[in-house]
């Protein structure tokens, strides 16, 4: 006879068992550990990968522009901390990229451009002229236009101001009894900022007329301080009886139109009208005192490093070449304007003005002939 086995029913926590006999017996069943319920697991914090900051970026660009070596641009990249492969693919990729390749179409015509301008400068300086600036006593109207205004050359005049009052009246002494009460504004604080002429608003500065003539007989050689055409002293009513120790020359000025068209210069030893070009033609006529100017042609701009406005960085005095080695190149016209000599200043000619002694100049750009052009100047640049 075939042994029955007890049934056994499972029904966690229990289990039922119901042997032959119909007897039920009840045992609960091992449960395992309690557990706290799991909770869901945060996903994984997503760390994007390094980016080239901008500025590194444009730095890259401008030297791959006038072509410096990969290897060189890497390395410097690397040493000032730059990621190894971060540095090799921006310099590596970036000819790639379409801004770059419309930079460098660009660059080709500027290119063109420059090449045209040291041309003319390399022919230029075959004239046995090319380092001189003819100093001549009078020139008629046509003869200033045909040979000079229009060819875009200097020339000293130096017997324009034969009948000027001033060369006799202005001196600080005269200046402080008939103006001396007279509130006038200067340029201030100039050696404590290498940008003071970019930055000529922040250096505006009101005085009496009579306190700034003591400080430039007492100041000696100094550039702190200078009275310049942005101060437009010639524009204020109780300065007109200045006009009046003047001749505009109408051969070659239209005497109408000088208000706000004549400027007054007065400072001490020492003032500097930092390297330059102006956007209209300029006579410098020189009461008093002794300037130096260095004159530079436009064919030479490509030497000058000019990224911002009509300005320079480059201190002809004390050039460093280290920083801007492409002002080697640069042939500079140095001469002396004396008291009674007006130097005509071609537009879009460089120049650096020192004053030797204390010094008194008027400028005047109210000529007869056009004196208006379209310059399409930097503003990009930083000193």
């Amino acid at each position: 006879m075939t042994d029955i086995q007890p049934l056994k029913i499972t029904l966690p926590p229990l289990q039922i068992t119901l042997n032959d006999g119909q007897k039920v017996s009840l045992q609960w069943l091992p449960q395992p550990p309690i557990h706290e319920p799991q909770q869901p697991s945060q996903p994984p914090e997503i760390v994007p990968p390094p980016q080239l900051p901008d500025g590194w970026k444009k730095w890259v660009a401008a030297n791959k522009l006038i072509n410096q070596s990969d290897e060189a641009l890497i390395e410097c990249m690397v040493k000032n901390g730059i990621d190894v492969k971060l540095a090799i693919e921006e310099v590596t990729g970036i000819t790639n990229q379409p801004y770059f390749q419309a930079g460098q179409e660009i660059l080709q015509k500027l290119e063109k451009l420059e090449s045209l301008l040291q041309i003319q400068n390399q022919l230029a300086a075959l004239s046995s002229h090319s380092n001189t600036i003819p100093r001549i006593p009078f020139l008629s109207k046509d003869e200033f236009l045909d040979q000079y205004y229009s060819q875009n050359k200097p020339v000293i005049l130096t017997g324009l101001m034969n009948n000027w009052a001033a060369l006799q009246r202005w001196t600080p002494e005269y200046l402080k009894e008939k103006y001396g009460n007279v509130s006038i504004q200067v340029q201030g604080n100039r050696n404590a900022d290498p940008n003071y002429e970019i930055n000529l608003e922040q250096h505006r500065k009101t005085m009496l007329f009579q306190d700034y003539i003591d400080w430039v007989v007492h100041a000696g050689e100094t550039n702190d301080y200078y009275m310049v055409a942005n101060n437009h002293t010639l524009n204020r009513e109780e300065m007109q009886g200045l006009f009046e120790d003047m001749e505009i020359f109408p051969e070659y000025l239209n005497p109408d139109i000088k208000a706000g068209r004549t400027f007054f210069w007065f400072g001490s030893a020492g003032t500097v009208t930092p390297l330059h070009h102006d956007p209209i033609n300029i006579f410098l006529a020189q009461v008093s005192g002794r300037k130096l100017i260095k004159m530079i042609p436009p064919q030479q701009t490509p030497f000058l490093y000019n990224t911002i406005g009509v300005f320079s960085p480059i201190d002809p005095a004390n050039p460093d070449y280290s920083r801007y080695p492409l002002y080697r190149n640069v042939r500079s016209i140095d001469v002396i304007l004396h008291p009674g000599e007006v130097i005509f200043l071609p537009v879009g000619w460089w120049h650096y003005v020192k004053a030797l002694e204390i010094s008194i100049s008027v400028s005047f750009i109210n000529f007869i002939f056009p004196n208006d052009y379209d310059w399409k100047n930097p503003s990009f640049g930083h000193y």
